[in-house]
């Protein structure tokens, strides 16, 4: 008898010791998950730490088979990737992605802060730099981009003008300004005033060609589309559009023509979705779309209208 008890003494010690480790590995995979930020978290991080975002650029990180590609995001005009992307940023590292972000287009005025100031040429180089510089560190062939705004417009001049289709996977763009802005007709009445050749040239003088660069009437979107109206065959092409966008206007500009592109209208699938150009970044059907996209989803994908993006801009 006593021999019998000391055996259901150990059982029960190992069961004990079982269900402790269980718990732990449990506190500890709920401790990795990041939390996700909104609109207070990216003003923080705009002004304390805009080189950073929680899930980014951990360059350890080794691509798992369900998620081979390194995804690389490139936020909107004036912005960076602190403030950009504390949403989406997490959101991809809990779900077992490696990300890298990258602040391009500084210049002098940029405080370390303000991207997207660069002509959008330049920005592209930066981007090919960067891209080869995760491929080495992530072993990876190729990458996903996810770009907001111009973030968007960056990797389409690297698409088409400098070799990148064959490094990329997916492209995503939030609001991407691929065929320039007419800034709800701003640009299209400064240039019947013959203003906008001024106006590019001050932005050349005090650094931000980056900026008109993205107007619908600049040299850099009439090169970037000379050769025609499609982007290359190879990656899969991504765009999430509002109709409630006051920024890149009209919203339908942003769409893209050619094999593999998938133009998604935002309240098209959540009628109720009122986010705009900057409350894209905020919007949890568009984090949910793009998700979609990076792992080949359906079409069809119909997200959960909860948790939309403030409506301003």
């Amino acid at each position: 008898m006593p021999r019998i008890t000391r055996r259901i003494r150990a059982a029960v010690t190992a069961l004990g010791l079982s269900a402790a480790l269980v718990a732990a590995g449990t506190a500890s995979a709920q401790a990795a998950e990041l939390p996700e930020g909104g609109l207070l978290e990216a003003g923080a991080a705009y002004l304390v730490s805009p080189g950073a975002v929680p899930g980014a650029n951990d360059w350890k990180c080794k691509p798992s088979a369900e998620h081979p590609n390194p995804v690389v995001l490139l936020p909107g005009t004036f912005f960076n990737i602190g403030s950009n992307f504390v949403k989406l940023s997490p959101r991809l590292k809990n779900n077992g992605y490696c990300v890298f972000g990258l602040n391009y287009g500084q210049t002098i005025i940029s405080l370390g802060r303000v991207g997207g100031l660069a002509p959008v040429r330049s920005s592209a180089k930066q981007l090919d730099a960067f891209v080869d510089k995760v491929r080495a560190a992530t072993g990876a062939d190729k990458v996903d981009v996810i770009g907001h705004s111009q973030g968007g417009a960056v990797p389409l001049s690297w698409i088409k003008q400098g070799g990148g289709a064959a490094k990329v996977a997916h492209y995503v763009g939030w609001a991407p300004s691929s065929h320039g802005t007419d800034l709800n007709g701003i640009v299209t009445f400064a240039d019947k005033l013959k203003l906008m050749g001024f106006a590019t040239g001050l932005s050349n003088v005090l650094q931000f060609p980056g900026v008109l660069d993205q107007a619908n009437t600049s040299e850099f979107i009439k090169e970037l589309w000379a050769d025609g109206k499609t982007v290359p065959p190879g990656p899969d092409y991504t765009v999430i559009a509002s109709k409630s966008d006051r920024v890149v206007t009209p919203y339908t500009t942003q769409a893209l023509d050619g094999e593999n592109t998938h133009n998604i209208v935002l309240q098209d699938k959540c009628a109720g979705d009122g986010a705009g150009h900057a409350g894209l970044a905020f919007d949890d059907p568009t984090t949910q779309l793009t998700l979609n996209a990076l792992a080949d989803g359906p079409a069809d994908f119909q997200p959960k209208c909860v948790g939309f993006g403030p409506s301003f801009f």
